[in-house]
């Protein structure tokens, strides 16, 4: 009985592992991806080949035996190639496998897996040419780590690893050993730490003897030292620290080593940085120098979506230059606040704010030493800033603005403020449109009238003085106008436009002055500024008529005839008048015996009327040349302008006594080029001079028509600005290219973009092949662009003895060149210039050159200027990544002879 009793346990054994081992159609449904199952049936016909790609899920069935399963999710894996299976529950999978658990996944070429002991080993396989392929890469949720070997235990979550790359950052950390830890952290020997991307063999990195790599946050270091090209610099650190952030936050700024010869050994820019919140945050810095200068700054920048924007920067400095109780010690306080705020225009439709403040002390640009180095700050001249509001409201037409405004000039201290400027306008109203119309509209309906208000207060005075003048030193008015305006047509081609206009001022002062006989002015003493409530108004209308001529011909000469042109002349004659004003003038006799008059009101911000009244005819005459065409090759109409505008104007005062007739001006406006219009504005005086009793040369009340000559010429100015690059150049001096040809390459280029699409949809990169030349050889390209600006001006130099014969004065011509560009002389060299020359002063302009060299991962730049007021040189070769932004050397030329003071 015991034989046949061991037989039946055998066989019992053996049915038992015959029902656990998998069936070939389960196998089957395994390497078409479905879900392992131990009701499968068995299928001899449908057998596959072992090379099939297997895709294998294990998971807890409920019929499985009761031994505690070790995975608390599926585990999927395939193969390319094959998957081997034995009796301890370990699998083997060949040729690009995958193995994907939870939010883990690991792509090799050769992956060994345990299932009972939860663990998996990948590795990859030399070629025949000795390289590894399909070497291991382990991802963890978002971060990948690039590895030569790895072994992994799912339940642990740990895994020993040789030669690891991971990116963290702008940054790739690799070690030849490290091990990975429950919380992902990892813990490796001799690393690299560099922002190169050819982390294979980098061109710089930082050595790394221990360290610890918490993926998005972090990395801690033991001893460090940098490695350039191979080398070991002796830089070395006790330890090392790199942050990395998804998202912002608050830390330290490293400042920057500086040598300056008039402030000494110092740190710059350094401090700290707050992430404050979502919408704002906070960057303080500060300079500080052996010497005493320091500096404090303070830049926030803010941005809350669809409302506002901005940004806000406040700097305090103090400058010590030279050595304290010796003659050239010298203290400088300065400050400078610059804002900037910009609204959304869907944050509120009816209402505006927008500020642009650059507001500072004279001498800030000047000591700030980062400016010194900055061409276009050292000669800044002006700076402006305003802060505006305005409210409209709809319903009724009426629109409030208010506006602070305030202009530095830097070469003389002098600064004037408006605070506040505030302007009331109400739109167009036509008082007698009837509400309910029926007919035609009545004459009195075309009436329109309009309001429009001012408000100013204003200081003009030196920045140091700002503060300190009173109340007394501003000047405060309002303007109110109110114009009344229609428009009629006359005889369906005249327009008439009569217009009548009421101004009245509110000033809060006057300034009465006496005449000096002993010196022969006019001169106001501390008592005669008279403060209190003063009106003063006046009102004009006028009378004005055009109309408009057309004439269309075809030129004679042209021998085709679809060309014709049309000349468009606009004629217009206005007529004006406004009484005298003299009630708001003060007479006085000098002492010559003349009667002379004066304003108590001359200098307030909105003027005076006229004393004496007026009664101006006014002639204006405008053409317009333009041609059309028929292109035969295009078959289009085409229409070019030959003269957009020349126009002339004239004016005749009647009440005038002496000199009635007005000077001639002239406009004209080509339109040159498609990017191009030439204006030129010149003005003819119309009396000629002479001589007066003293020999002095004045205006006389004799026209120059009366001696057979056209108006004297005044003046004129203008300027001209064009940029070259190599589109224009190929254009102008380049082969003409055929229509034909060009056709032809618009259709095979398409739409013009170096994208290519596929099947699934999707666009990838057109790649093209390199051009060669007629002679076989690789089209050279060296992309550059240059900027010419020329302005000059004609005008009457008063300053030389007049012609006598045709009473003339000689002309002088001021004008002035600038020029800036930039060559790109390769992919990493580029090249870029501004200078300029000022034909007057007989001097080139500030001048400044620099040239970068793009070093992969570092960038060197060298800056000179060579000619202009301020003569310097900066040399810097620094890191790209912006978290070594302070790994950087540079070299400066010392400021104290660059400073020029005013």
């Amino acid at each position: 009985m015991a034989p046949l009793r061991a037989k039946i346990i055998i066989s019992f054994i053996l049915l038992i592992v015959l029902l656990m081992l998998p069936d070939e159609a389960t196998s089957q449904r395994r390497r078409r991806g479905m879900i392992a199952s131990n009701t499968a049936q068995t299928d001899s016909l449908n057998r596959k080949d072992s090379l099939g790609a297997d895709t294998v899920v294990v998971r807890v069935d409920s019929v499985a035996p009761t031994k505690k399963q070790p995975f608390d999710a599926p585990v999927i894996y395939e193969s390319n190639d094959s998957t081997t299976f034995t009796l301890g529950g370990a699998a083997t999978l060949y040729g690009s496998g995958k193995v994907n658990y939870q939010n883990i996944e690991l792509a090799a070429e050769v992956i060994s897996m345990n299932l009972d002991s939860s663990t998996v080993h990948a590795y990859g396989i030399k070629d025949t040419t000795g390289t590894i392929k399909g070497k291991p890469v382990f991802k963890e949720g978002e971060t990948a780590y690039d590895t030569e070997t790895i072994s992994y235990n799912f339940k642990s979550k740990k895994a020993g690893i040789t030669d690891i790359i991971t990116q963290q950052g702008e940054g790739y950390v690799t070690g030849s050993r490290a091990k990975k830890g429950a919380n992902d952290e990892i813990f490796m020997e001799h690393g690299r730490y560099t922002t190169c991307d050819h982390h294979d063999h980098p061109h710089f990195y930082m050595q790394l003897t221990r360290a610890k790599v918490r993926p998005k946050k972090n990395v801690v270091t033991g001893p460090a030292y940098l490695v350039v090209e191979d080398v070991p610099l002796p830089l070395a650190v006790p330890f090392f620290f790199f942050p990395f952030s998804s998202s912002y936050s608050s830390g330290f700024i490293m400042p920057t080593y500086m040598d300056d010869s008039s402030r000494g050994f110092g740190l710059a820019e350094g401090g700290y940085y707050f992430a404050m919140s979502d919408i704002m945050d906070l960057k303080l810095t500060g300079d500080i120098f052996t010497k005493g200068s320091w500096r404090l700054s303070g830049l926030t920048n803010y941005n809350k979506r669809y409302k506002y924007s901005g940004t806000l920067q406040a700097d305090y400095q103090v400058t010590k230059t030279g050595d304290k109780g010796m003659p050239d010690y010298t203290v400088a306080k300065d400050f400078k606040v610059v804002w900037n705020h910009r609204q959304d225009a869907k944050a509120s439709p009816n209402s505006t704010f927008s500020a642009s403040v650059n507001f500072s002390t004279s001498s800030y640009e000047r000591s700030n030493i980062n400016n010194l180095y900055n061409s276009q700050l050292l000669t800044q001249n002006t700076k402006t800033s305003s802060i505006s509001y305005s409210r409209s409201f709809p319903d009724i037409g009426l629109t409030l603005s208010g506006t602070t405004n305030i202009a530095q000039t830097m070469r003389d201290s002098s600064i004037a403020v408006t605070l506040p400027d505030l302007n009331i306008t109400l739109s167009r109203l036509f008082p007698f449109k009837r509400k309910k119309a029926a007919g035609a509209e009545r004459w009195y309906e075309k009436i329109s009238v309009s309001y429009t208000g001012r408000l100013t207060n204003s200081i003009r005075t030196k920045d140091d003085r700002l503060f300190k003048t009173g109340i007394s030193g501003w000047e405060n008015a309002m303007n109110h106008n109110i114009p009344v305006s229609a428009t009629f047509t006359l005889f369906k081609y005249l327009q008439v436009n009569p217009s009548v206009n009421y101004t009245e001022r509110w000033y809060t002062r006057k300034i009465n002055q006496t005449y000096n006989e002993e010196t022969g002015r006019l001169e106001q003493n501390l008592n005669d500024t008279i403060n209190g409530f003063y009106r003063v108004s006046n009102y004009s209308a006028s009378l004005s008529l055009s109309t408009k001529l057309y004439g269309m011909y075809k030129p004679l000469f042209m021998k085709k005839k679809e060309i014709q042109i049309r000349h468009v002349v606009t004629p217009q004659v206005g007529i004006s008048g406004a009484p005298a004003f003299s009630k708001y003038w003060e007479e006085y006799t000098d002492n010559n015996g003349n009667t002379q008059y004066y304003s108590p009101y001359t200098g307030q911000p909105f003027g005076v009327p006229s004393r004496e009244g007026s009664g101006t005819v006014s002639f204006s005459i405008a053409n317009n040349l333009e041609m059309k065409y028929y292109d035969a090759k295009k078959d289009t109409l085409k229409k070019v302008s030959l003269i957009d505008d020349l126009s002339v104007n004239m004016s005749y005062n009647m009440a005038a006594k002496e000199k009635p007739w007005s000077p001639l001006s002239m406009n004209l406006r080509l339109k040159l080029t498609k990017n191009y219009t030439f204006n030129m504005n010149a003005s003819f005086a119309t009396y000629a001079y002479t001589f007066d009793k003293s020999g002095n040369v004045v205006e006389g009340n004799r026209t120059e028509w009366s001696y057979g000559r056209f108006g004297r010429f005044q003046g004129y100015g203008s300027s001209f600005n064009y940029t070259f690059n190599n589109d224009t150049w190929k254009k102008w001096f380049g082969p003409k290219e055929d229509e034909k040809d060009k056709d032809k390459k618009e259709s095979e280029d398409g739409d013009g973009e170096d994208s290519e699409g596929t099947e699934d949809g999707t666009t990838t990169k057109k790649v093209e092949k390199a051009q060669a030349d007629p002679d076989g050889y690789q089209v050279f390209k060296m992309p550059w662009s240059l900027s010419f600006s020329y302005s000059f001006n004609i005008r009457e130099d008063r300053t030389k003895p007049i012609n006598r014969y045709s009473m003339r004065y000689p002309f002088t011509y001021t004008h002035n060149i600038n020029m800036n560009g930039n060559v790109k002389i390769s992919n990493n060299w580029s090249l870029s210039f501004n200078s300029g020359y000022d034909f007057q002063a007989k001097e080139i302009t500030q001048t400044s050159c620099t040239i970068s060299r793009d070093l992969h991962c570092f960038n060197l730049s060298a800056s000179l200027s060579p000619f202009g007021r301020w003569k310097y040189y900066n040399v810097t070769i620094r890191a790209n990544a912006s978290i070594l932004q302070d790994l950087k050397y540079e070299q400066r030329s010392q400021t104290q002879s660059n400073i020029q003071w005013y």
